[in-house]
């Protein structure tokens, strides 16, 4: 009983979540999820970070780049970053989302603004890769349609990549 009550509250309070354009104000909490995401606390061979401690520079050099935080009640439980990867293919960045936090629709939600706006900017292709296997983030990606390419080991971590093509219907599209 206790557990479904505190889900209903859980559920309530996502309610209030805002997605929203990352601000410098919230630098602190991206940098403390970016470092909780790590793997064993240590950042990838192919992984500066440089994108995270200059945001700015990053993701809003061209209106085709964007970075997003989720926050609820003032804290930033989640983040997302979406930039041009190549002429027609867009890269989703930095999904993350605080730990308490990665049974819920955060990410989800994290995951459906960044591909409205790298449709609105006519992206025809959207790539991204975790070294993450767990269950709920592939399936996070599976629900919006993303295929999985390849995995790859980069410092005996193993890479998955996946893509989604936007000129095609998806389950969820109703053709208008």
């Amino acid at each position: 009983m206790a557990s479904s009550t505190a889900n209903l509250q859980r559920d309530q309070a996502l309610e209030r979540l805002e997605v929203r354009t990352y601000q410098p104000d919230d630098q602190t909490s991206v940098a403390r999820l970016y470092t909780d995401g790590l793997l064993e606390g240590q950042i990838a061979a192919n992984d500066s970070g440089a994108d995270i401690e200059n945001i700015i520079a990053a993701y809003f050099g061209e209106s085709s780049s964007h970075f997003w935080v989720a926050e609820l009640d003032g804290q930033v439980l989640g983040m997302i970053g979406a930039a041009c990867e190549e002429e027609h293919t867009a890269e989703i960045r930095r999904l993350r989302v605080d730990q308490q936090w990665q049974d819920s629709t955060i990410g989800e939600k994290l995951v459906e603004i960044a591909i409205a706006h790298i449709k609105h900017h006519g992206f025809l292709k959207v790539v991204l890769d975790t070294r993450f296997e767990r269950d709920t983030v592939i399936s996070l990606f599976d629900r919006f349609g993303f295929q999985h390419t390849r995995s790859k080991t980069i410092q005996d971590k193993e890479l998955l990549e996946f893509y989604l093509d936007l000129y095609r219907p998806t389950a969820g599209d109703t053709g208008e």
